[in-house]
């Protein structure tokens, strides 16, 4: 295997990839989501995928358990998403990642409003082939190709997310705008220069190292091309040293999938390292909003902004993550899901409650806006 640093790059194996897959999710991928597809798995094939993911996840921060996870990064992503996705589709939509909020705004509209922004800080247009990295079940492919009238390619590492995808896409109409495919954004199979543009949605931190993942774009790219991204990362404010901040970052890791949190300063420098030019950033969480990014998490209901957004908040507040955790509880007992299902709602809550503290202290931030170029020469 090739590296990236001190860190080993994972070996592709796409058909074992595949194959577990539909072990574990089934034929009938498309047919059902959220937490109706629960039930539907196969409970030998989930028991490997939990097991996959938690064994790296003890409770120790020490360098020997960080490289264990940022050396099995791949795994780790492909595990995680396996077990995530259908409760994420169920509390958050098709666009699994958080937006800013204004005052009388419907959720979803938040959300597509978060997308556009983007779309409309890269420039995008109808003109341009556009790659989505770490895609999801496409849902910020969608809205912005709607909004463009671009064409994107999405990248994703998860073989039942991208079934869930190219579905949505034939289903809204647009398989001739979308297309998804698998790779491993640390090592991309696609030639060099390909598109005129790339963004990341929340999606890059799963990196374990992000000069890996930035230089995968930037080869990518087109010479003046523009890459946009929203970035997690922790902020100036934390420090790695102090016990309660190491604390909150670990529980956003193991609830998010993260091999390993970074700060704000790391991502500057690894833009800047692979030859971006930095035009634009800005740390969008961080206007003192009077409805913050965490709102749906919060379990504050003063947040509701309409009738609309009611069940929304509820499946996301902790009263909603309580009872769909007692839920799969009930559902595990009799048989009806897979053995430690229970285990992944509750990474989930664990990861609710970590997001919200950090974003409180604003030690974290899911929305560090970067837009840069590729220069031409």
């Amino acid at each position: 295997m090739s590296s990236t640093g001190d860190i080993k790059l994972a070996e592709k194996n796409f058909t074992r990839d595949k194959e577990f897959a539909k072990a574990m999710h089934g034929k009938e991928v498309n047919s059902t989501g959220g937490l109706s597809a629960l039930t539907a798995k196969d409970k030998e094939a989930t028991s490997v995928a939990i097991e996959g993911y938690f064994k790296h996840w003890d409770g120790k921060t020490d360098k020997d358990a960080e490289v264990s996870r940022l050396e099995d990064y791949s795994s780790l992503t492909k595990h995680y998403y396996n077990l995530v996705t259908d409760f994420y589709e169920y509390g958050w939509g098709s666009s699994f990642h958080f937006c800013t909020f204004f005052k009388g705004e419907p959720f979803r509209q938040a959300i597509a409003r978060h997308e556009h922004y983007l779309a409309s800080k890269m420039n995008i247009n109808e003109n341009m082939h556009v790659l989505d990295v770490g895609c999801g079940v496409g849902g910020p492919a969608t809205e912005i190709s709607r909004f463009t009238g671009c064409k994107v390619t999405g990248l994703n590492n998860n073989d039942y997310q991208i079934e869930r995808a190219t579905y949505k896409a034939k289903q809204n109409g647009l398989s001739d705008k979308l297309n998804f495919v698998k790779g491993d954004f640390m090592q991309m199979d696609f030639p060099a220069e390909t598109f005129d543009a790339v963004y990341a949605i929340e999606a890059t931190v799963h990196a374990p190292v992000l000069e890996g993942v930035y230089s995968e774009i930037y080869k990518v790219l087109k010479p003046g091309g523009t890459f946009g991204v929203y970035e997690w990362v922790m902020t100036d404010e934390y420090d790695e040293n102090n016990e309660e901040h190491r604390r909150i970052a670990y529980g956003i890791e193991v609830g998010d999938g993260i091999p390993k949190m970074y700060k704000k300063e790391v991502a500057d420098k690894a833009l800047r390292n692979v030859g971006f030019e930095i035009v634009y950033e800005k740390d969008l969480a961080d206007n003192n909003d009077e409805i913050p990014w965490y709102a749906p998490l919060a379990g504050d209901w003063k947040y509701v902004q309409t009738i609309g957004d009611l069940w929304t908040y509820f499946r996301t507040s902790a009263t909603g993550r309580k009872i769909t955790t007692l839920t799969v509880g009930a559902l595990e007992k009799v048989g009806f899901a897979p053995k430690d299902s229970v285990k992944v709602t509750e990474a989930l809550e664990e990861a609710a409650i970590y997001l919200v503290e950090g974003g409180k202290q604003k030690l974290f931030t899911p929305m560090m806006l970067y837009v840069a170029k590729k220069p031409l020469n």
